[in-house]
């Protein structure tokens, strides 16, 4: 009995050998060919239950590193990985990223990432062609970058952030999304990832790199910052000591006990929706902040200097890059590095400003 038992397993062995023989000599697949293939096409099934689909890009007003032409989520669904990064160029927080999106482009372009740079305007200069175009050339931008200057794409994907970043996979999901600066490391993985995927699903031999870049930049985030984004414009001047949301002249005299994280103006003043600007001879700004350091935007028809002291006193070691001889030339209309300190703490800073410089926002660091 148990001789006929023995010679009827290795029956049923050769029987199913011979089966896959002729399957494979057939071209039929084995099981998990099979198994491989049907997780292939049920995939974006499964993920339609998991993840939002990406939005189009809507209301987009000029192209820029594109040659001129439209550039559609639709047209690289299917094809490419797609990270989206909403940003604005004078923001503080987008520039620090910048150079992780660059490099990530560099990295990845040739292995499927395509990325693209949705320009949302915080202010009005910001949503001039021209003035992102020079903002492309000074960072050394060469991936797409797009003007959604109605904020019809910002709201198409519900975003509130300064700046945020999406990721769609090769089948058109957001599988992730990041608010803010930092998660890099986190970030480049989840990138990684939808690449290796997208491989895969075009049967490509692609080497994903599993390290993640590192990036050595004087646009770092300084240390512990007590105080927040400042506007002086009418529309959202919440911290400011005079008339909040009027629009119009006022004049307004030097503190006497400047209170922390409280915009004061001194002298005569034309506050407009967005920005601040002096109509009088020795105008000041006075602020109490505790960060490490302090950017200011702000702009000018043109050349014109302003002078900055810290608690009576020039900045000395801690003068920004922008800063010559305790003095700093607003022309353009962009972002301006007045302080950067090594460490942070809480100070008073004073400006002096010329009749024709505009002030917009206050950030720190």
């Amino acid at each position: 009995m148990k001789k006929q038992t023995i010679i009827l397993f290795f029956a049923i062995v050769i029987i199913a050998l011979g089966i896959i023989f002729l399957q494979r000599s057939k071209g039929i697949p084995a099981v998990s060919e099979i198994s491989e293939s049907v997780a292939k096409e049920n995939a974006p099934s499964i993920k339609k239950m998991q993840y939002p689909q990406a939005r189009e890009l809507a209301g987009i007003g000029g192209y820029l590193n594109t040659d001129n032409q439209e550039i559609k989520i639709s047209d690289l669904i299917g094809k490419k990985v797609i990270l989206i990064d909403f940003w604005t160029y004078s923001c503080i927080n987008c520039q620090r990223t910048l150079p992780y999106l660059i490099s990530w482009y560099e990295k990845y372009k040739d292995q499927g990432l395509e990325v693209i740079g949705v320009h949302t305007p915080e202010f009005d200069f910001e949503k001039r062609q021209e003035n992102v175009q020079a903002a492309l050339l000074k960072w050394g931008i060469t991936y797409p970058v797009v003007l959604d200057n109605d904020y019809a794409t910002w709201r198409a994907y519900g975003n509130q952030y300064w700046p945020r970043k999406y990721l769609i996979d090769i089948d058109g999901y957001v599988v992730y999304d990041h608010i803010g600066e930092g998660g890099y490391e986190q970030t480049e993985r989840q990138i990684q990832d939808a690449l290796t995927e997208r491989a895969n699903r075009l049967s490509m031999d692609e080497d994903i790199s599993s390290d993640t870049v590192r990036v050595e930049s004087d646009l770092v985030s300084g240390g512990a910052v007590a105080s927040p984004e400042i506007y002086f414009g009418a529309m959202r001047n919440a911290k400011y000591a005079g008339a909040r949301g009027v629009i119009g002249t006022q004049t307004l005299a030097v503190p006497q006990n400047p209170k922390s994280n409280t915009l004061y103006l001194v002298g005569d003043w034309d506050i407009q929706e967005e920005y601040a600007t002096p109509i009088s001879e020795n105008a000041k700004i006075i602020f109490k902040y505790n960060a490490q350091d302090v950017y200011a935007v702000a702009s000018s028809g043109e050349a014109r200097f302003i002078h900055v002291s810290r608690d009576g006193a020039d900045l000395g070691s801690a003068a920004g890059s922008d800063m010559v001889n305790g003095s700093a030339s607003i022309k353009d209309e962009t972002l301006y590095r007045l302080v950067e300190d090594i460490k942070s703490g809480e100070h008073v800073l004073e400006i002096e400003v010329p009749i024709g410089v505009e002030f917009y926002t206050f950030t720190f660091g």
